[in-house]
């Protein structure tokens, strides 16, 4: 029993120091294989309760990172807090982004923030932007998320129920960074205030770069030598397998306008809108749950390629 409690402890130690270093993605070519090929690596940020990978196998990015190294791209994978502001999450995702230009070499990077990763993508870009040559959010939270607002609206601050439910995001945020081998902080109230449509206008006020001036427009296509891109999908009922789609459906109706379920079709807009209305809930944008998205609309690791096609022609 000793020698199995020194097995397992060592496990944890190794997986925690291995989780620690941005993770590069790798994958075999047969042909087209510098379509993705950008001047600079691509960094790829989750989202709120987000992760590089659980147990080592299963990514967030879900077939993704391996997609896009198909076609010659450098690719890195981040992990920051699953849950926290995006001050706090900037900055550890900053460091890591520092860790890759040392890395490699290269003297910027093409950031991709999914979620409350466009917060995180945008910090860096806004605190470095010598450190990055692009930004593209997907289904990005940039003007907020109305559930986000409904939830501040509906906790009583210092209520017991506000407490519980900080409490339990904090814990579910928790189990994530174990099973991640990581163990950065976690503050689920800090990250529903941050996702709120209050939290994002003064997050906004501090890096307005690429957020539009109109309600459903686009933002500035560059800002401080930094490329801003965005898209989005309306889509939630996509797959008949996929089991987070009911709950996406559920969430969908705390929204006055189309959404992928968390997120609004126009409060997803930043810099150069691609496109805000693919047939794709908030998970399938990132290819989950396990490539289980719709048949009828164009693969999510297709756009990604599609993205890193256009930040290369763009001398990005």
């Amino acid at each position: 029993m000793t020698r199995l409690v020194r097995s397992l402890a060592l496990f944890l130690i190794v997986t925690a120091l291995v989780a620690s270093v941005p993770r590069p993605a790798g994958a075999f070519c047969l042909f087209n294989c510098t379509y993705t090929k950008t001047k600079y690596p691509i960094v790829l940020a989750h989202g709120l309760f987000g992760f590089d990978q659980l147990f080592g196998v299963i990514d967030y990015f879900f077939g993704i990172p391996d997609a896009l190294t198909a076609g010659g791209a450098r690719v890195f994978v981040t992990q920051v807090s699953a849950a926290n502001s995006s001050d706090v999450r900037g900055e550890e995702l900053l460091a890591q982004v520092e860790q890759i230009v040392a890395i490699t070499g290269s003297s910027k990077v093409n950031l991709i923030g999914h979620s409350q990763g466009a917060l995180d993508v945008r910090y860096v870009a806004g605190v470095r932007p010598d450190l990055v040559a692009s930004v593209s959010t997907v289904g990005g939270v940039n003007k907020g998320a109305e559930l986000a607002d409904f939830l501040q609206a509906n906790l009583q601050d210092g209520s017991f129920t506000q407490a519980a439910v900080a409490a339990l995001g904090d814990f579910l945020a928790e189990i994530i960074e174990l099973l991640s081998g990581s163990s950065d902080p976690a503050d689920s109230a800090a990250a529903l205030a941050q996702l709120s449509t209050a939290g994002t206008a003064a997050f906004n006020a501090q890096f307005p770069a690429g957020v539009p001036a109109t309600a459903c427009g686009s933002g500035a296509a560059s800002a401080n030598g930094v490329r801003y891109y965005s898209w989005s999908g309306t889509g939630v009922l996509t797959n008949a397998l996929d089991v987070s789609d009911p709950l996406l459906a559920l969430t969908s109706t705390f929204y006055h306008e189309a959404s992928d379920g968390l997120v609004g079709r126009c409060r997803s807009h930043l810099g150069t809108v691609i496109r805000d209305n693919y047939f794709q809930n908030h998970l399938d944008e990132v290819n989950q749950v396990a490539g289980l998205v719709s048949l009828f609309e164009a693969d999510p690791r297709t756009l990604f390629r599609d993205q890193a096609n256009r930040l290369k022609n763009a001398g990005l």
